[in-house]
């Protein structure tokens, strides 16, 4: 079969399509045909030895998928042969075929095509848990979103708006506020030509907003988290502005806010349970039109690795899906 390899850790351009040996599953596995995959910002740090999991070498990155079951390992009973499913892997869905858990794969959910299975899983699972789980977002507060047009930033402001909650985006261009609006932000702010914290505070008529959803980290941490309510909440999602901010204490002491950090993939880890809870929940509010994940491109295996090069250097709008097969 063929797939993308990081056979060592480092620059992203090092990432080849070779021909590997088919994998076959074991105990409790399933191998999946791979019709679609999503790109995330996670690969690009999985790659170069910078995320928090380091995966043995070599392997192919690609962290969701979605396909159909192709062959079932000893002992697995929920999922068949010829099963159309969606899976959360890690890594590993940028190939022809793939190995998983078996308990990583849920069905495809009625009506909903493999492409936006690929893009549901991680983005739409991590801003659901973030903002339900950890931040306990209410209707009626005001959620501000930094890397709005980003997956993350667009899943976190269709699922904040099923919530009852008004979403201020925040993003790099007007083009990416553009399509802010188009999936349901009240308020935009352009953090390249606007003081992001004097723009929400006018926004806010000088209160602040109650929660701040980051994945970006970088220069524009501080000023956002400066910008939340008294008691607000400050969702630390990830870094791909690159640094990793070092904020005063004392911000959090002024107004009792919480920082508070968000780790999707272990927390599913921990509580699969409530991770189902919430892949239903998306698929419900997905087949009743409420949610529409955004896809901007597609490519085949040979665009992968300039795919996830964009990815890090911010320059993607949405999710780009790979269709290994193509």
């Amino acid at each position: 079969m063929r797939a993308l390899i990081c056979e060592s850790f480092g620059p992203i351009d090092q990432l080849r399509v070779q021909e590997v040996a088919t994998p076959e599953p074991g105990p409790g596995e399933v191998r999946i045909r791979v019709e679609s995959a999503a790109v995330n910002f996670p690969d690009a740090l999985i790659v170069q030895g910078l995320y928090q999991v380091k995966p043995a070498l070599p392997f192919s990155p690609g962290a969701e998928l979605a396909g159909v079951v192709e062959a079932v390992g000893e002992g697995v009973r929920h999922a068949k042969v010829g099963d159309r499913v969606i899976s959360f892997c890690g890594h590993g869905a940028f190939a022809e075929q793939v190995v998983v858990n078996a308990r990583q794969v849920m069905p495809l959910p009625e009506g909903m095509d493999m492409d936006t299975g690929a893009a549901l899983v991680l983005t739409y699972g991590t801003s659901l848990h973030a903002l339900k789980e950890v931040g306990r977002l209410q209707a009626g507060e005001t959620l501000l979103v930094l890397g709005a047009a980003g997956g993350v930033g667009l899943a976190a402001i269709e699922i904040a708006k099923q919530m009852g909650a008004r979403v201020i985006a925040a993003a790099s261009s007007e083009d990416k506020l553009a399509l802010c609006r188009t999936v349901g932000a009240d308020e935009t702010v352009n953090y390249t030509s606007e003081d992001l914290r004097k723009r929400v505070d006018a926004l806010t008529g000088g209160q602040g907003v109650q929660m701040v959803y980051d994945p970006v980290g970088g220069d524009y941490t501080e000023p956002a988290l400066r910008a939340t309510a008294w008691r607000g909440r400050y969702l630390v999602v990830g870094f791909a502005a690159g640094a990793i901010p070092k904020v005063p204490l004392n911000l959090a002491l002024l107004k009792e806010r919480a920082i508070l950090g968000v780790f999707w993939g272990d927390a599913v880890r921990r509580d699969p349970a409530t991770h189902l809870a919430n892949m239903q929940q998306l698929a419900a509010w997905f087949t009743e039109g409420r949610i529409h994940p955004v896809i901007s491109e597609r490519v085949g295996l040979d665009g992968a690795q300039d795919a996830i090069q964009r990815m890090a250097a911010r320059q993607v709008k949405g999710k780009v899906v790979v269709h290994p097969h193509a």
